[in-house]
């Protein structure tokens, strides 16, 4: 609940711009202008570059982003910033250029790895993480008789992202028909879900580069 003309920021306000995010701690992230009147069980941010939004109580979108990159963790700014760039809300020029000095340098590298793309958080996080490994991937390749696939690693293991909790049988059965297909071309293909994307990325990690150092 807000309190005393508070206006959210960073994480709590990702619903309000429909930004992508990471399950949250609970606690509210706020701007006030006055520090002492936030309430104890919230966050705190300062500064606003921006007016803030005029028909709800939301700090403007560019404030959101860079306080979400100054105090989230890399995934959970990443997904926000990349969601904003993806559809044309938001330039990676403009959240750095607003971000200088060396207190800002975390915030800053984590604008290197923002690109563009991608279809959901988990394939801009998997596409993140396999990069970091030093593995080459494409996003969203088109593959005869199979369609596009989310991302294409080393130019031959497809990797596949679901982020369903409950799929429906016929959607599951052209899942593994597209992946028969994959496979009868030559492809390799791994699926992985949300909770290994986003709980278990060193194992999907490790579990990829097995997969790849077999072939090479």
């Amino acid at each position: 609940m807000l309190r005393n003309r508070e206006l959210l920021t960073c994480s709590s306000a990702a619903t309000a711009y429909s930004l992508w995010s990471l399950p949250s701690d609970g606690k509210r992230h706020v701007y006030h202008r006055r520090q002492e009147a936030v309430n104890g069980d919230a966050i705190h941010h300062s500064g606003l570059l921006l007016p803030p939004s005029r028909v709800q109580p939301v700090a403007a979108l560019a404030d959101v982003l860079i306080h979400a990159l100054r105090c989230l963790s890399f995934a959970g700014s990443l997904v926000m910033v990349e969601c904003a760039v993806t559809r044309g809300d938001m330039t990676v020029d403009f959240l750095r250029q607003r971000l200088p000095g060396k207190r800002n340098g975390k915030a800053r590298a984590v604008l290197d790895w923002v690109d563009r793309g991608a279809d959901s958080l988990l394939e801009t996080l998997a596409r993140t993480y396999f990069r970091q490994a030093g593995i080459q991937v494409q996003p969203q390749v088109y593959l005869e008789r199979v369609g596009y696939v989310d991302l294409l690693l080393d130019g031959w293991l497809v990797v596949e992202l679901d982020g369903r909790q409950h799929a429906e049988w016929k959607q599951v059965q052209k899942d593994h028909r597209r992946n028969n297909e994959s496979v009868l071309q030559g492809y390799t293909a791994l699926r992985y879900y949300y909770a290994d994307v986003v709980y278990g990325p060193q194992a999907m990690v490790e579990q990829v580069l097995t997969v790849l150092r077999g072939r090479r």
